[in-house]
């Protein structure tokens, strides 16, 4: 298990340096020696890849983020900073001018060291912050570029710093200075935004209860016997385990390197990405409830499975991978929301997912090849496994029309309303509780067979379940569903609701905003959010209604800038909240005064009223 976390460690940190590596700095001297009080001319070079580009340190507000470099160290008495003359052109992006360099740039760092600098080697670490750009993504990165200067009071003295022609002073005041300023943010948002402890936890307990489908229940008693007929049982377990968990971390890994650390949140929204889900669920549900098998090619899995008959540790890994292919059409609707939830989150959560479903799935294998006495207290494959594939469908149909909603609310169609969302949901939760009660004749429960406890109490939670949708259909709080449904349109303002409670707040409208707050001398907050971000709903539905919270955002000019539309005005907002700001997250919140200047930001989803309200306050004057 440790070595496959290595593994895709590794792997996985190869992919996030590919996907931060359009441009390739060094930072450089002609002088390794210098006596103290000397100046140091330092080059931070920077080789571009072919359709990609940076910004200028001077480049016009709003027209990308600039380039910027920090020195600090205890021996530097000041530095300076020169750049050769950008390409200037105007972008319709930002619908401004804006300076770029392409393919090779030279920033020039001429450093004055102070008179009493002591020690034998100076290690400077050159903190950079810039926004690689191509003609459909942006991506702002940081870097920590090294540089070491040996202190040697008998070196020569460097000769005098010369500007070369072409090459201009960054000034303090100029548009882009040369270490940007520092944003002030509210306190590191609790748990609840990351979560990835409860994310991990989760991951394994759908890979464990993926165990008691159809696909893979019945053969856990073939699986585990063929790992005691064979030498060193134990150890052909581990290595069949670990053909499982291999195939889901490269599908983790897959993901997150096709998708890159700035992508997750547009594929999270993205009309066709949610469409194609949307029918791969379909075709899975219908599959489950009878309609249709759903097969894998049969040369693949002949072809492996003739691989894994050969014996040895190979075989047995190849078994393991072929175990997971033919699983997949039951495991797969477990995989499918796995993967999705993670495209709001950027690093290594694909892979841990999958790391962790997948570890999930083949414990019970190590587990009963370790204990084997306990195969015979396993229940026995029946009408349960059937009722358990039923049961599936439907509830697979429910998620489907979860993407649907997100392609409804993305294109802005309203079609799918709240009140038809919730309406097709509590039928098809309502369906599998009249279908174990017996009252739905499907496979799996035969006429007059008598009703268990079991089958009693869950057929009881998907009717309660369903009954609690009804009062949302006419305004009524959901709760932690709010999250996942679509937001109410219609609510009379006479209403009790939480959504009727909602604050107003201006829709895509961010310079109107600011004249706004100019004009009633008032702050303005800022919400990036989007019409598919669950964690943004969550906030609209149960943060902003809280008396003190919508109390608080009266003394505000409060605006909401969606970024996942498909729209201009989307693609506009994006473009500023990467910008300004160097994030894609949804939600992400900031408080800015009049004339733009950042006061305070807030990123993601919390819980805590108290400290959102300490953010909306944190403030000149408040």
């Amino acid at each position: 298990m440790k070595a496959i976390r290595v593994i895709c460690g590794l792997v996985l940190a190869a992919s996030a340096s590919v996907a931060q590596n359009e441009a390739q700095w060094t930072l450089s001297s002609d002088v390794t020696k210098a006596p103290a009080g000397a100046t140091v001319p330092l080059r931070l070079t920077a080789k571009i890849d072919s359709g990609w580009h940076i910004y200028s340190m001077t480049t016009p507000k709003g027209g990308g983020m600039p380039t910027a470099v920090v020195l600090d160290d205890p021996a530097i008495e000041s530095f300076r900073l020169y750049q050769p003359k950008p390409d200037r052109k105007f972008d319709s992006t930002f619908n401004v001018d804006v300076e770029t360099f392409s393919n090779q740039v030279d920033f020039l760092i001429p450093v004055q060291l102070k008179k009493d600098a002591s020690g034998d080697a100076l290690n400077w670490v050159a903190q950079l912050k810039y926004q690689v750009c191509s003609d459909r993504e942006c991506k702002p990165v940081k870097k920590k570029l090294p540089f070491t200067l040996t202190l040697d009071r008998a070196a020569a003295v460097p000769a005098a710093f010369v500007v070369p022609a072409g090459y201009t002073e960054v000034k303090p005041g100029a548009t882009a200075v040369s270490e940007a300023p520092a944003v002030p943010s509210a306190p590191a948002a609790p748990a609840e935004s990351s979560g990835l402890g409860t994310f991990l936890l989760t991951a394994f307990g759908v890979g464990l209860l993926s165990i008691f489908t159809p696909c893979v229940f019945p053969m856990i008693p073939i699986t585990v016997s063929f790992f005691l007929n064979q030498r060193g049982g134990l150890v052909q377990a581990a290595v069949f385990s670990l053909g499982i968990i291999g195939l889901f971390c490269a599908l983790g890994v897959g993901v997150t390197e096709a998708v890159g650390p700035f992508g997750v949140v547009q594929l999270g929204s993205n009309r066709w990405v949610n469409g194609f889900i949307a029918v791969v669920f379909g075709i899975f549900a219908l599959s489950l409830l009878g309609a249709f098998e759903i097969t894998l090619p049969s040369g693949l899995l002949t072809n492996l499975d003739r691989a894994s008959r050969r014996g040895g540790y190979l075989g047995t890994l190849l078994m393991g991978l072929t175990f997971s292919l033919t699983s997949f059409a039951c495991v797969g609707p477990f995989v499918g929301p796995l993967l999705v939830s993670t495209v709001q989150d950027q690093g290594a959560r694909p892979v841990l997912g999958m790391l962790c479903f997948a570890g999930g799935l083949a414990s019970p294998f190590f587990f009963l090849a370790a204990f084997p006495a306990y195969l015979k207290k396993l229940p026995k494959s029946g009408g349960w496994l059937a009722r358990v594939k039923v049961v599936m469908g439907f509830v697979l149909l429910a998620l489907m029309f979860k993407y649907l909603s997100n392609i409804d609310q993305v294109l802005q169609l309203h079609l799918l309303t709240r009140e038809r969302f919730l309406a097709a949901w509590f039928v098809l939760f309502a369906m599998p509780g009249l279908y174990l009660l017996g009252m739905l004749r499907l496979e799996g429960v035969e006429p007059g067979e008598p009703l268990g406890i079991g089958r009693l109490i869950t057929a009881s939670g998907f009717l309660i379940f369903a009954l609690s949708l009804i009062p949302g259909m006419f305004c009524g709080s959901l709760g932690e569903l709010d999250a996942y449904v679509p937001a109410a349109t219609s609510c009379p303002v006479s209403g009790t609701s939480a959504a009727s409670a909602r604050p107003a707040w201006m829709k895509n409208q961010y310079h109107e905003a600011l004249d706004l707050a100019r004009q009633q001398n008032k702050f303005v907050l800022v919400n990036f959010t989007g019409y598919a971000c669950t964690n943004c709903k969550w906030m609209d539905a149960n943060m902003f209604t809280k008396p003190e919270i919508s109390a608080a955002l009266q003394e505000l000019v409060p605006v909401e800038l969606f970024t996942d539309g498909t729209d201009t005005l989307s693609e506009q907002n994006a473009n500023l909240e990467n910008s300004k700001f160097a994030t894609a997250s949804e939600p992400y919140y900031a408080i800015l005064d009049a004339d733009e200047k950042v006061v305070a930001t807030f990123p993601g989803l919390t819980r805590d009223a108290q400290q959102f309200l300490t953010f909306l306050k944190t403030r000149p004057g408040a």
